[in-house]
């Protein structure tokens, strides 16, 4: 018998590869930005908060504990201004990528629904329409839409690839507008901490919600600003019904974030030094890339937050990927995000001081 799951697209940094190999050959060796990778050492108050409790025995609580929840809630309000009433509305996940493939299956999208993805878009949003058997519109306009009405809307802001953030005014009207037609809202807020020339805000602050978190969700990884990409270490937030529904499914699941994980969570959250240190890094490390890369004759588009560079000279994005190959370096083709990223290539911030500077000295040769 021949089954036949969802039809997903291809994995797109499989088709990485060759670029890869001929970046590799570069007499000074590979200088890797094609993915957003941490690569800077653990904080110690993190590492060290999996030890306290390797030794328990039982399993975990899906919700996380207690003090999980109430270090997240505590760190929302100091970083974002963000209020969650209820810390029970505050749910750990398995990093962000997982909640992401599987949120429109876990809140019940079913095959001929809608679900919306902005038009240059982290490709986890289309396979977890897809694994839910939905239909898939790439818009940043929601009136493109017409009469049409769906069942989730994903926001991501700050954005991968572009790094454009959305003003306040945008993230209201999309709020309003989804719940007008009854739709869920949810925000990839996985690089919030990261705003450069533009101060992002959550979809959860007030001044978007109006002080009311129904139909919405907010979506946060501790991959970036904690450095916890091993770790699968994030959290969901927002609608107390949501989250509840979520919470009963993944009990049913068994979709557990480990106990030492979520010791460590709770000690990231806690802790707002570590969290300034590593935007430092990636500050530096963005201050010597932009010029070089502007340099060498490309614009760079939007890129006000994040972990990358957006970049283009109006070439084809995959004929700019064999360019910077060429001199040893590996970015991704701006059409893994969608097709209109056609003209641009996604240059990512996380590659270790010297492979920065490695290809700063290769931009300028």
């Amino acid at each position: 018998m021949t089954r036949t799951g969802p039809r997903l697209p291809d994995f797109p940094w499989d088709t990485l590869a060759g670029a890869k190999e001929r970046a590799r050959a570069h007499p000074d060796g590979l200088v890797d930005l094609s993915v957003g990778t941490p690569v800077d050492p653990v904080a110690p108050v993190i590492s060290e908060a999996l030890g306290t409790v390797a030794d328990v025995p039982g399993y975990p609580a899906t919700h996380g504990t207690p003090e999980l929840r109430e270090a997240v809630v505590e760190a929302l309000r100091r970083r974002h201004s963000v209020h969650i009433p209820d810390p029970d509305a505050v749910l750990p996940t398995i990093g962000s990528k997982e909640l992401v493939a599987w949120l429109p299956t876990l809140l019940g999208v079913r095959a001929g629904d809608l679900v919306v993805i902005p038009e240059l878009a982290y490709p986890t949003y289309e396979v977890g329409a897809r694994l839910a058997g939905a239909e898939v519109a790439r818009t940043d306009g929601l009136t493109a839409l017409g009469p049409r009405r769906p069942a989730l809307v994903w926001l991501n802001s700050p954005s991968n690839p572009t790094g454009r953030v959305l003003p306040v005014e945008h993230l209201r009207k999309v709020v309003d507008w989804a719940r007008e037609r009854d739709a869920i809202v949810v925000s990839d807020e996985c690089y919030l901490t990261l705003g450069w020339d533009a101060e992002p805000v959550s979809v959860l602050h007030e001044s978007v919600t109006g002080g009311s978190l129904d139909g919405v969700l907010a979506v946060h990884s501790l991959s970036k600003s904690s450095s916890l990409a091993g770790y699968r270490a994030g959290f969901v937030t927002g609608d107390p019904a949501l989250v509840a529904e979520l919470l009963a499914v993944r009990k049913h699941a068994g979709m557990i974030v480990p106990r030492p994980v979520q010791a460590a969570i709770t000690a990231a959250m806690r802790d707002d030094e570590h969290v300034a240190a590593q935007r430092k890094r990636y500050a530096a490390r963005r201050d010597s890339l932009l010029p070089a890369i502007t340099s060498a004759g490309f614009a760079i588009d939007h890129s006000e937050a994040g972990l990358y560079l957006w970049a283009t000279r109006g070439d084809d994005a995959w004929s700019t990927v064999e360019w910077f190959a060429e001199r040893g370096i590996l970015v991704a083709p701006g059409t893994f995000y969608g097709p209109a990223g056609g003209t641009h290539v996604r240059i990512a911030l996380t590659a270790t001081d010297e492979r920065v500077a490695a290809a700063v000295s290769r931009l300028a040769g």
